[in-house]
């Protein structure tokens, strides 16, 4: 059966390397001046899902995830991990660094297969500038009057494939566009190389003067050069759509003279209780909060596989507190079912990540599997065993169930009863004993709830 997902470019349901036994993957990685949050590791979690899906057809995969250290401007055109150095003050390759250990942390947490490569920014400068030479050659890039290199977006005829943003209509002060960058002859045009100007950290010699790359060009050298020039399928979150892919692409294609990028495959936006994540709004939650609810991180791993990766999604603390007691239920389960590895395909499950990786349907597919008493214990293990290959939840993790100590289950139904009896401050002061206690307390419609921190 032919993996296919949804390519941005096409509009369309496409099969992914149709007829190929190796697939490249590209994945945009993280800028690393703070910690990833969960709608970060949402993507990030989408490459995962896509990699285990191809294995699972018996294609190998070669994946690639650029680490962004250095050319990731804010809008008032700073460099966003130089502003953050300043804030801890501290050097900015050091604090680099520390991100970069934190997200492959998370990824760990996640379970997310690490890619084959993570390119640094900082690293692979030359190959930056060679690709910019060559589009200088090619009357795709000139130097402004500033002395910083652009691309010219109109030597590009086809910008805008991808997002539907047309050059006529792209107005001069958009937000991509910024300040600093009074060079340029078309304002659509984006920096490859920034002429250092005053900076004096974070900058390395170049043809034109000494400087740093733009963040664009970053992607298009690292994915042609580690991926042999053609990457079949390039992951990325909705928001960067336009304008970093749709650039990256101008830039690629003018040295490849073909489309370098065969599928274009984004995840949607992740709210948080109804909002967008945002630093102002005081709602961005990392893996580590959840963790510090007594949480296991796989919980979210399972909240976004019942999620459609190309649907807006709202994550809350519910569905991260119901996904921890379904995983739970779900090891359980297997355990009771037996003690055998063997796994066992299932034509519904794996149809459904074949269409367009539909891990809903697939979820919902083992929860029928559970209750279906027509299929036995030993089959159902099988076949949870089966899905963990790419799911990848530890299903066949033993629980530990810790000893309740006394006093704590005197507490609780201490608790029980004074919510009962509608003695709501009375169960509130208890809530707050039991926590630090090390006990997470949460009501359900089927009662109290716990998990020890």
């Amino acid at each position: 059966m032919p993996f296919a997902m949804y390519d941005t470019a096409s509009r369309e349901v496409k099969t992914i390397g149709a007829g190929k036994k190796h697939i490249t993957i590209y994945c945009c990685g993280p800028t690393v001046y703070r910690d990833a949050h969960v709608g970060n590791l949402r993507t990030f979690l989408l490459s995962d899902l896509i990699q285990r899906t191809i294995k699972l057809t018996g294609v190998s995969v070669a994946l690639v995830q650029n680490i962004t250290d250095v050319g990731h401007m804010a809008e008032d055109a700073s460099d966003k991990i130089l502003n953050q150095a300043k804030r801890e003050n501290r050097d900015p390759f050091e604090l680099a660094r520390q991100y970069e250990a934190k997200f492959h942390k998370d990824l760990n947490l996640l379970n997310i297969e690490p890619a084959q490569l993570y390119p640094r920014a900082s690293e692979t400068i030359e190959l930056m500038q060679t690709m910019i030479s060559q589009l200088i050659e090619n009357k795709n890039a000139y130097i402004g009057s500033d002395s910083t290199v652009y691309f010219s977006a109109q030597s590009f005829q086809s910008y805008g494939a991808i997002s539907g943003n047309k050059l006529d209509s792209l107005q001069p002060g958009h937000r991509y566009e910024f300040i600093d960058e009074g060079g340029k002859r078309f304002h659509a045009d984006w920096a490859l190389w920034k002429n250092a100007g005053s900076r004096t950290e974070m900058i390395w010699d170049s043809p034109w003067g000494p400087g740093f790359p733009g963040w664009h060009i970053e992607c298009s050298a690292m994915s042609l050069h580690y991926l042999d020039n053609h990457i079949d399928l390039h992951v990325g979150g909705i928001d960067l759509r336009f304008p970093h892919h749709e650039n990256e692409r101008a830039q690629s294609n003018s040295i490849t003279n073909t489309e370098s990028v065969s599928h274009w495959v984004h995840g949607e936006h992740l709210l948080f209780e109804g909002r967008k994540m945002s630093k102002s709004s005081e709602n961005v939650l990392l893996l580590s909060d959840i963790i510090e609810k007594g949480i296991d991180p796989l919980a979210l791993r399972l909240v976004f596989l019942e999620n459609r990766y190309r649907s807006q999604m709202d994550l809350t603390w519910d569905s991260l507190y119901s996904a921890n007691t379904t995983l739970k239920r779900w090891r359980k389960k297997l355990q009771e079912w037996g003690t055998s590895q063997i796994s066992k395909s299932d034509d519904e499950f794996v149809s459904a990540l074949m269409n367009d990786l539909d891990t809903p349907r697939a979820i919902q597919r083992l929860r029928l599997i559970e209750k279906d008493p027509s299929i036995t214990n030993e089959m159902k293990r099988a076949i949870f065993v089966f899905s963990d290959q790419i799911f990848a939840l530890d299903l066949i993790q033993e629980e530990i169930v810790r000893e309740m100590p006394l006093h704590i289950e005197k507490l609780l139904k201490e608790r029980e009863m004074a919510r009962a009896e509608k003695n709501w401050s009375r169960s509130d002061v208890l809530r707050d004993e039991l926590e630090k206690e090390g006990l997470l307390v949460r009501d359900t419609g089927n009662g109290q709830e716990w998990d020890f921190i």
